[in-house]
């Protein structure tokens, strides 16, 4: 995307508080001094074959990168292909039942949409959310002494891709769908009753792809403990390294050149770095003293997730270093 991005020219508006410089999750637009509109789009093809809990997994997905800056949803467009000259109409209806659902509980009103005929079915919304202009959190605000703490376990990817193929248990796909359906609501209110520095939620990139654009934007080092990854429940059932797609390849490739990693480490485990989530956590970049009063507030709201993965250092000779311990 950094070579597309390079026809556009690059906006002069002194309201655009955070644009595609940092590869942040949504941007920012002051209106006035207390309100500014967050805003992005997100849509993807099926990674479940149940229409409902795919719609509800795509608003999910959608919703969460407002909240990763710290703002609250309020309005959503629904973004649709479908083809229905192969498919029953019925099959869309489930999909648009389960977007709303999330979006009904996110408390954010669906104001319409667009649709188009398509030879895949693709779904997803466009959302705006509201935030204080000096209570924005970027991915680039991250600083050396923070703590790192993700909000939901790993393993989305292999779940999805090892379900495609028919080798998925029932119970791991639950486990998988239960997380992505849940909103990041918790972990950003959460995070910004605490008052932390930097966040940003885990999707394509995979965790280190998120880490790298959160230690490149803040220009800082980061370590990860792999032995501290949350890892959802019942993963050890299938064999993840059969279930990579090739994002999982495109994050390593991407990654790699910025990055230690112990040649001696658990080789399997690592492979969720590189895994490309869908509707992840929050990745939260807290102060060490407040670490505490964030993980008693996650625990208290239930995230998937609670688990402190790693800590912010001044900028070394690489963005990231994945620690065995």
């Amino acid at each position: 995307m950094a070579q597309v991005l390079g026809f556009l020219t690059k906006p002069t508006d002194p309201n655009l508080l955070v644009g595609t410089e940092t590869h942040d999750d949504a941007g920012v637009y002051r209106l006035t001094p207390d309100i500014a509109l967050v805003q992005t789009v997100d849509f993807f093809p099926p990674v479940v074959d149940d229409p409902f809990i795919y719609g509800q997994i795509a608003a999910a997905n959608a919703l969460s990168d407002v909240y990763a800056m710290g703002g609250t949803p309020i309005t959503a467009l629904n973004l649709v292909g479908y083809p229905d000259d192969k498919l029953e109409m019925s099959w869309l209806g489930r999909i648009l039942q389960g977007g709303a659902e999330r979006c009904a509980a996110a408390q954010c009103t669906i104001v319409g949409g667009h649709t188009i005929r398509d030879a895949e079915i693709k779904f997803g919304l466009s959302v705006t959310g509201t935030v204080h202009p000096d209570r924005i959190l970027t991915n680039a605000t991250a600083q050396p002494g923070d703590v790192l703490v993700l909000t939901k376990p790993l393993g989305t990817g292999f779940v999805t891709t090892a379900s495609k193929r028919g080798i998925c248990p029932p119970d791991l796909l639950q486990a998988a769908c239960a997380s992505m359906v849940t909103l990041n609501r918790a972990g950003s209110e959460a995070a910004c009753a605490i008052g932390v520095h930097a966040m940003t939620d885990i999707t394509g990139f995979g965790l280190l792809g998120h880490a790298l654009e959160m230690a490149e934007g803040s220009n800082v080092s980061i370590t990860l403990r792999l032995s501290s990854l949350p890892l959802l429940e019942g993963i050890e059932q299938i064999d993840v390294r059969k279930c990579q797609t090739r994002g999982s390849k495109s994050n390593r490739e991407y990654t790699q050149p910025f990055t230690v990693i112990p040649t001696n480490g658990d080789a399997v485990r690592a492979e969720f770095l590189f895994d490309p989530q869908t509707s992840g956590g929050l990745l939260i970049s807290v102060p060490a003293e407040r670490v505490d009063a964030l993980m008693q507030k996650l625990t208290q709201a239930a995230t998937p997730a609670a688990a402190i993965i790693g800590t912010v250092h001044p900028r070394g000779s690489h963005a990231l270093t994945i620690a065995n311990e």
